[in-house]
């Protein structure tokens, strides 16, 4: 009986403890309501997660000491360990993962692969390929510990001097919006995520984190948005990240309107929204404005403390944003407690790469066919670039890969041989300029070097010993600053490089071809007319250089097209007047008041030439279109636009199809034509054809109209105008629009603070 009584007591005082622990237990991630996670903070730790880690903001507060997780990543957020919570890696870049290769503590090394540049992926004119590429870059992303991946960046190439171009598609925004919406799927196909960026207007590099962009809202909705408008509702990136500059008078990250009216509101993004690091200035502002998350996360730490403690913000805006933080660490691979091999696999992906570069050159010029080689065994290369390949950019952009081939190289693994004394010239060459660097990483400063100038005589030394002449010229360029003008243009060393080697070459009867490996526009028409040849090779990651020599020796046909256009002259870009801003010296304020009219649209419509036409892109082959057939003769609500595409050359090839839409002018002025559509060919045998299929909807045909704040569709005939660049318009059909149609409103946000006059046919 005793023993009974004792084994009752016993059960009695477990199953009273257990209820305690139930009544004290505390909500974990995963397990519990987010908001009774929440609820479960204290202040300080709601505010730590509120803030990032990352740049010298690696603090001790009291939820623990500082925490490297991967070295070389850009950032973390906050981890709470008695509530579940843990931290999700933030890692660059645009082209390829960037984290150490060799940190300290770790027994082997971790390579990255260096894939195209962004610039160069939307040369390709491909979407399947670039998801490819992303879902490779995906991989790299969770195999190698983190959880998001601060790519992809879409803002428009506004001006050919801005130091980030190669980082961005393209001059317009459906490019830019489609290459996103598949970068953005093919990463986030690994359970990752992306951060769609710099959200919005980040088109300028000096003074980055004052500049104010004053932008008219027509051309805001129509350029600057409209890209990443398309991804989101596209492609749903897990996160967005606010740029470093203000917008018609606000930080982009404290700007309500923006972050908030437009992104979540109109949009319906459902993620996260982080600032880029250090972007902003007043915490308060960036709360209240749906910047869920400030990166890295310093100084602010105790503004927000301070502004909760004195009731100057509303803990329930910090609760929300807080949500949204959780939800996002709650999708991520190392919450789901993900065991990461730290072993991509970089042998497929650097054929991926491979792939994708080789889409993505364009071959500008090819007088008399003078490519691919023909009968061609041995090469001079002239310029340092030949012996130094840039694979990518600097910065943010910059990707730690293990070693990409160099031109002179790729030339002798496939079987060319490379003039030897000419080698030696620039190997000594860039020997003596990489020794005169006293920084510890010299890997650049090549890049940045003047050309080596070479006497005639040394060219003609070159003439009898080899077949062809190939001649480098190389940019590079990154975040942080503008490209000068002196690199827009060719210095006088290198425009006379490339006469006095053509004129040579030319007396002996062989070919000079010059390859441009850079990583935004170039002047060209000074020059162009003395090579043979023109191949543009971006900065096509680390198998580049492979890929290049691939297309000119005629084992690949060139199928990459321009997403943008190259001037004649500098002086003939809209914004060059303007650019960077005003005052000149230290720029406070850029007026965007070329309004809409930006790259092709300016030139297509003022009838400026350019040099070579946004869309360009020759081949070895010759594509013929027919048969373009519309769903209907009126427009509702959808139209379907097919043709055929035939290979009518003799060697196999890709084609990329565009469509530009000319709208009528009825109420309101636009652009003679804009790009709506555009697909590309399968590997097309000769002879060989394909149908394509193109569609447009009502809000193809929108303009946006400032007085109401709507997306407008005119009544009129519009002209479907199917071409192989803006300016090669091979069909044309047309269809009627009965009525004019309010296709959308939205808020009237975003009104410029100060006057801005956009360009008109009217004012030109």
């Amino acid at each position: 009986m005793k023993k009974s009584y004792l084994f009752i007591l016993l059960l009695l005082s477990v199953f009273s403890l257990t209820n305690a622990q139930e009544v004290r237990r505390i909500p974990q991630l995963g397990k519990d309501k987010i908001e009774d996670v929440i609820a479960a903070m204290t202040r300080e730790e709601k505010v730590y997660l509120l803030m990032g880690l990352g740049e010298n903001c690696w603090l001790n507060p009291p939820t623990g000491p500082k925490t490297v997780i991967i070295a070389g990543e850009a950032g973390l957020t906050w981890a709470i360990p008695r509530l579940g919570i843990t931290p999700a890696v933030l890692t660059d870049g645009p082209a390829g993962l960037r984290i150490e290769s060799h940190p300290e503590g770790l027994n082997f090394t971790r390579y990255c692969t260096a894939f195209p540049t962004a610039t160069a992926l939307a040369s390709t004119w491909n979407t399947d390929l670039v998801e490819n590429v992303g879902k490779a870059m995906g991989n790299e992303v969770l195999e190698y510990g983190s959880d998001c991946l601060l790519s992809p960046a879409i803002n428009i190439h506004r001006n050919p001097l801005s130091g980030r171009n190669f980082e961005y598609y393209s001059e317009d925004p459906v490019i830019a919006g489609k290459m996103g919406s598949a970068m953005v799927r093919g990463v986030q196909s690994n359970g990752v995520g992306t951060s769609l960026k710099h959200f919005a207007a980040n088109n300028i590099e000096t003074n980055r984190t004052t500049i104010n962009a004053v932008v008219s809202q027509r051309a805001l909705r129509e350029i600057y948005l409209r890209g990443f408008e398309m991804v989101v509702k596209e492609s749903q990136p897990w996160t967005v990240m606010t740029s470093y500059n203000r917008l018609n008078g606000f930080y982009t990250s404290e700007n309500y309107d923006l972050v908030t009216t437009i992104l979540r509101d109109e949009w319906k993004f459902q993620g996260m929204v982080m600032s880029d690091w250090w972007a902003g200035a007043d915490a308060v502002a960036q709360m209240n404005a749906g910047n869920d998350i400030i990166m890295p996360g310093c100084h602010q730490r105790e503004e927000l403390l301070k502004a909760l403690k004195n009731k100057i913000i509303d803990e329930k805006v910090i609760d929300r944003n807080l949500a949204r933080i959780l939800t996002f660490i709650l999708r991520t691979p190392r919450y789901k407690g993900y065991a990461y091999s730290n072993k991509p696999n970089l042998e497929a992906h650097r054929e991926i790469s491979k792939n994708a570069a080789t889409e993505g050159i364009v071959l500008l010029k090819n007088d008399k066919n003078a490519l691919p080689f023909n009968n061609v065994k041995s090469v001079a290369l002239f310029g340092k670039t030949s012996y130094r390949y840039i694979a990518g950019g600097t910065g943010s952009g910059e990707v730690n890969y293990q070693y990409a081939t160099t031109i002179n190289e790729s030339f002798e693994k496939n079987g060319f041989k490379v003039a030897k004394p000419l080698e030696a010239i620039y190997k000594q060459f860039i020997d003596t300029v990489t020794k005169k660097v006293t920084k510890e990483n010299p890997k650049f400063v090549v890049d940045f070097h003047a050309e080596l100038p070479l006497g005639k005589e040394q060219v003609a030394a070159q003439v009898k010993k080899t077949d062809i002449a190939i001649i480098t010229i190389g940019r590079n360029g990154g975040e942080g600053w503008e490209r000068k003008l002196t690199e827009f243009n060719l210095t006088d060393t290198e425009k006379q490089l490339i006469k006095d080697v053509s004129e040579a070459y030319h007396a002996a009867g062989k070919k000079a071809i010059v390859v441009l490996n850079i990583g935004g526009v170039v002047a060209t028409a000074d020059w162009r007319d003395y090579p043979d040849a023109i191949l543009l090779a971006w900065q096509t990651g680390q198998e580049g250089a492979n890929a290049m020599v691939d297309i000119l020796k005629g084992k690949v046909n060139p199928s990459g097209k321009l997403p943008m256009s190259f001037p004649m002259s500098y002086s003939d870009v809209p914004s060059a007047k303007t650019f960077p801003g005003e005052p000149a010296d230290n720029p406070v304020n850029a007026v965007y008041n070329e309004g809409i009219y930006v790259g092709y649209r300016y030139y297509d419509t003022f009838k400026v030439p350019t040099a070579y036409e946004f869309g360009y892109g020759l081949s070895y082959t010759q594509f013929q279109y027919s048969n373009i057939q519309l769903s209907g003769k009126e427009f509702n609500n959808e139209m379907t636009v097919k043709l055929t595409v035939k290979n009518t050359g003799k060697t196999a090839g890709k084609e990329a199809v565009e469509l530009y839409l000319h709208a009528p002018n009825v109420e309101i002025e636009k652009p003679s034509q804009e790009l709506k559509a555009f697909a590309k060919t399968g590997l097309l045998k000769p002879g060989e054809s394909q149908e394509i299929t193109l569609k447009l909807d009502t809000r193809s045909l929108a303009s946006f109209w400032t007085n109401i704040s709507s997306w407008v569709a005119e009544k009129g005939t519009y002209e479907v105008r199917i071409g192989a660049s803006s300016k090669d318009i091979r069909l044309t059909s047309s269809f009627t629009l009965p009525q004019t149609v309010i296709v959308e409103k939205v808020h009237q946000v975003l009104y410029p603070n100060r006057p801005v006059t956009d360009l008109t046919v009217a004012n030109k």
